[in-house]
């Protein structure tokens, strides 16, 4: 007897006969895999996991601040800010920012039409100075990494289109919210190379993502590349791994493992009868991987493993910075042990970095718990000879307005802000790219977010345009172009 086409409602004897003798399990995999079979598309060809060229890096740690980081209060100073502090924007120099084309071809389908931006210009809330062995001008709230930045290649001209928080999901995605939820940086890097460690997903998130109003899971999310694809949450905690990593202290290891195998054994009499079906070899797949990810994760967060200087350099020895600094070491560690890309956010669920009012307060407050674990970060992958094959990527949604919100705050500020790159390929200690004298526009080699996506992959060894889905619209800009100014 031939076998039935699988978008068929019909079913062989044996067919019916195997989903019987799986049980309930077996019932519900027989009746949804026709339906997820049918919604497959013939002509989709994943690539095949080898880099399309030679690659510069081999993982990449993105840092991402939920909120909006005040570029001029980090990485990109303003001087005048403080010079012209109360004054209105057309009461110097600088008036004619306002009217920028800038402005008028890229946000006037974003921005409401009330949406003023602020005028009076705000002064430096920190003091600046030359920092690193290149002496690049970095804000006093950060100088463990301004002592890094001869490592750093510093973009400071960044832009978006979103001037709300739905900008989180554009940087990861480089589509507006209302364009929905599509595949992220992450999940494009995971859909074109796979995995490096079979224990361990390839795409791997630390840190409390952003609110589902900011783009939620999607900001980690594959869209259409499917779940497979999407990032696996896992928490920092050396003594409290994910609630999956033990099956709980009343099963032991023997009576876990026999069930395993009997979930493996309904999986291989399900895979008889569909030998084709993608969606039953990645749940399975799926399955697998839990299973090796309970012995696994434990062994990756074992901080304890680490010398006492080392924990020092992460922050561990201080309450303030031990959290996040858990987080940077257990990217470090996941990523030499064959995670590809990791995800760390900071300030997630209130977009802690979201400094209307108090700026000062705010990003004294959050910089001091970030700093250090930053600056150990990148000098712990330099000594293990590490950075010369892990791209480190630190971002935030948008920067903050050179005018005052509130009286003591800044607003959203799409226009122009700073991203930094470190490691893998690139040129150390360069200043890519400036805003105008107040921050407010990007003016010398601008780049949308998703340059950065492209230089990234460029270093991963994929080309986006070679990744297409079938049937998937993208536009030019979705590819982005790998910022040549930083490549080595």
């Amino acid at each position: 007897m031939s076998k039935p086409h699988l978008c068929s409602d019909h079913r062989s004897r044996r067919v019916f006969l195997a989903d019987t003798g799986m049980g309930l399990t077996g019932t519900v995999l027989g009746s949804m895999l026709p339906r997820r079979a049918g919604a497959a598309d013939d002509n989709w060809t994943p690539p095949t996991g080898a880099p399309m060229f030679a690659p510069k890096a081999k993982r990449v740690i993105w840092m991402f601040m939920l909120g909006g980081v005040s570029h001029v209060e980090s990485f990109d100073p303003k001087p005048a800010l403080s010079k012209f502090a109360g004054k209105q924007l057309t009461e110097t120099p600088y008036k004619d920012v306002l009217t920028n084309q800038f402005v008028k071809d890229n946000l006037k389908a974003f921005v409401p039409q009330n949406h003023q931006i602020k005028q009076t210009l705000y002064p430096l809330q920190t003091g600046f100075k030359k920092r690193g062995k290149n002496g690049v001008e970095v804000s006093d709230w950060f100088p463990h990494m301004g002592e890094m930045m001869h490592e750093v290649s510093l973009i400071r001209s960044t832009w978006t289109t979103d001037n709300d928080h739905g900008a989180i999901l554009q940087f990861h995605t480089g589509r507006h919210i209302f364009d929905g939820y599509l595949p992220t940086i992450g999940s494009w890097v995971h859909y074109g190379l796979g995995s490096l460690n079979e224990n361990l997903p390839s795409f791997v998130v630390l840190g409390e993502p952003p609110a589902d109003c900011c783009g939620g899971n999607g900001t980690h999310g594959s869209g259409y590349l499917g779940p497979e694809h999407a990032g696996v949450y896992l928490e920092a905690n050396p003594d409290k791994p994910l609630p999956f990593v033990s099956p709980g202290p009343d099963v032991y290891q023997e009576e876990q493992r026999r069930e395993f195998e009997f979930l493996n054994k309904l999986n291989r009499m399900a895979a008889v009868e569909y030998p084709s079906d993608p969606a039953l070899r990645a749940r399975i797949k799926s399955y697998e991987l839990a299973y090796r990810m309970q012995m696994a994760v434990p062994d990756a967060l074992k901080f304890k493993e680490e010398n006492e200087e080392t924990k020092r350099a992460y922050g561990l020895d201080q309450d303030i910075t031990r959290p996040f600094g858990e987080i940077c070491l257990a990217a470090r560690r996941l990523s030499e042990r064959g995670v590809r890309f990791v995800q760390v956010y900071h300030g997630g669920g209130g977009n802690a970095w979201d400094s209307h009012k108090d700026l000062k307060k705010n990003h004294s407050e959050l910089s001091t718990k970030v700093d250090k674990p930053m600056a150990g970060l990148l000098r712990d992958l330099k000594q293990r000879g590490l950075l010369d094959e892990t791209l480190v990527v630190w971002a935030t949604e948008f920067g903050r307005t050179p005018g005052a919100e509130n009286s003591n705050g800044r607003d959203h500020h799409p226009f122009g802000f700073s991203v930094w790159m470190a490691g893998a390929g690139l040129k150390p200690g360069v200043v890519h790219g400036s805003t105008d004298e107040i921050g407010f526009h990007a003016v010398e080699d601008r780049h949308y977010v998703t340059d950065v996506h492209a230089t990234v992959l460029h270093l991963m060894g994929i080309d986006p345009r070679r990744l297409d889905v079938p049937g998937r619209k993208r536009l030019d800009i979705d590819y982005g172009k790998p910022i040549q100014g930083i490549l080595a």
